[in-house]
């Protein structure tokens, strides 16, 4: 699904996956689950392009449901995966992450037979005010140390991983059971407030917009002082 020129929804993977066009070049912004990489593939060819077009593959977070199928697509477009440093060590296996709080642990728990991630090395890794592919680099630690935005000042949209969602008409901070830092994320969500532009895209949920920022600045000042 198009959302604005250029740029793409491709649901299907759990979590949201977004695809940019910049003339001949692709940028894949996540990925989904592990078993995503042939629906992502297919869209690919639905709009007429092919994987060989896919040249960056930008992680904004190690969670599996965000980098599942990384490795996979770089073997099969040759693209480039890029993450912020402070969440390099969890994909490329150094360090194992902390098991999500809660109910939501236990599950994880049940399921993590099923949720087996092959650890790759990342191609790129980025810092706060980096440029890849025309979207700068805005790190929002919180969920995971390394979670990380994009702007594309062209279209001015905001990819912000889980860092915020907006989900049933509302907006949302990221999960809890599965938040590192609930303290820093809303510090995050501060940052993003500040910025300026139109349209949010989420991890999960829907796009919001136009005039995203200012919804977010009103939900910030909702939110702020507490820890959701």
């Amino acid at each position: 699904m198009e959302i604005v020129e250029g740029v793409h929804l491709i649901e299907g993977g759990y979590a949201n996956v977004y695809l940019i066009i910049n003339g001949d070049e692709l940028t894949l912004v996540d990925t989904g689950m592990p078993w995503n990489t042939e629906n992502i593939l297919r869209y690919v060819n639905r709009i007429g392009r092919t994987p060989s077009d896919i040249c960056k593959i930008l992680l904004t977070h190690h969670h599996i449901d965000h980098v599942g199928c990384a490795g996979k697509l770089r073997e099969r477009t040759g693209g480039e995966i890029a993450i912020h440093k402070d969440d390099a060590s969890f994909v490329e296996g150094r360090e194992t992450p902390p098991a999500p709080k809660g109910t939501a642990g236990l599950i994880f728990r049940v399921l993590s037979p099923l949720l087996r991630f092959k650890p790759i090395r990342p191609d790129l890794i980025l810092e706060e005010g980096e440029e890849v592919e025309g979207l700068r680099v805005i790190h929002t630690p919180g969920h995971t140390p390394g979670s990380i935005s994009l702007y594309e000042p062209v279209r001015k949209v905001l990819f912000v991983g889980d860092a915020l969602r907006f989900i049933g008409g509302r907006l949302k901070g990221p999960p809890q059971s599965f938040t590192q830092d609930m303290g820093l994320a809303l510090r995050s969500i501060e940052k993003i407030s500040n910025l300026e532009f139109d349209i949010m895209l989420s991890g999960h949920g829907d796009p919001l917009g136009p005039e995203a920022n200012e919804k977010i600045r009103k939900f910030y000042s909702s939110v702020r002082g507490k820890v959701q």
